[in-house]
């Protein structure tokens, strides 16, 4: 069991992983946008995915310390990411077209609602426990 500090640590290295992915999920979001002229949902989508491979890697060792394999790693976070898919991109579609936000304020919000979902799905099922044996206590 985790305590509250460790869990609190845990929580803050999740969103500086979820910060490097947002990178990669903003910047071919805004590329799209911007310079090829996509609809900013499919645009938003897209990036979801270059954001999505960032953040597996970087959460499987650094955030939770997996020591599962994988292929079944793997395919739980494709599960939890593929519901946060539609989330983001039902938020992004309700605020850029019902509400008539900008494009990348419907985005910070999409951002923030699934991170909340996916960090808490991603600890508890992704990567739930064991941790690996040579990982240095919390």
């Amino acid at each position: 069991m985790m305590t509250a500090l460790e869990q609190i640590r845990q929580f803050a290295m999740f969103v500086v992983v979820g910060c490097a992915a947002a990178v990669g999920h903003y910047g071919l979001l805004v590329a799209l946008v911007e310079l090829a002229g996509a609809p900013a949902v499919p645009a938003s989508a897209a990036g979801f995915v270059v954001g999505g491979v960032i953040s597996y890697l970087l959460n499987y060792r650094f955030v939770f310390d997996s020591a599962g394999q994988h292929l079944p790693t793997a395919g739980k976070f494709v599960a939890v990411a593929v519901t946060g898919l539609a989330l983001n991109s039902a938020i992004m579609w309700v605020l850029t077209h019902w509400a008539a936000l900008h494009y990348l304020l419907a985005q910070v919000t999409a951002t923030g609602t699934v991170m909340l979902w996916s960090y808490g799905a991603n600890r508890f099922w992704t990567f739930g426990r064991p941790v690996r044996p040579d990982a240095p206590p919390a």
